[in-house]
């Protein structure tokens, strides 16, 4: 089987060297990282939901759905 890049992708290091984010979204990154982290280890109580971006393409869809799952 013969496969051919016509264009490759760039890595996710070179993503981040291209377009490296900003000091305060970072740090925001790093709190929002520990808090889902203690919601998976149970240092968390909260309860956390992962909707796939084909949900979250809205903030109308995201909250409709969010609400539906209340009861």
């Amino acid at each position: 089987m013969g496969l051919e890049f016509k264009n490759m992708l760039p890595s996710p290091e070179e993503i981040r060297e291209q377009f490296p984010l900003p000091a305060g979204l970072a740090e925001l990154k790093e709190k929002r990282d520990a808090e889902i982290r203690d919601v998976l280890t149970g240092k968390s109580s909260k309860f956390l939901v992962i909707i796939g971006p084909c949900s979250a393409d809205n903030e109308e869809a995201v909250m409709d759905y969010a609400s539906r799952l209340v009861p």
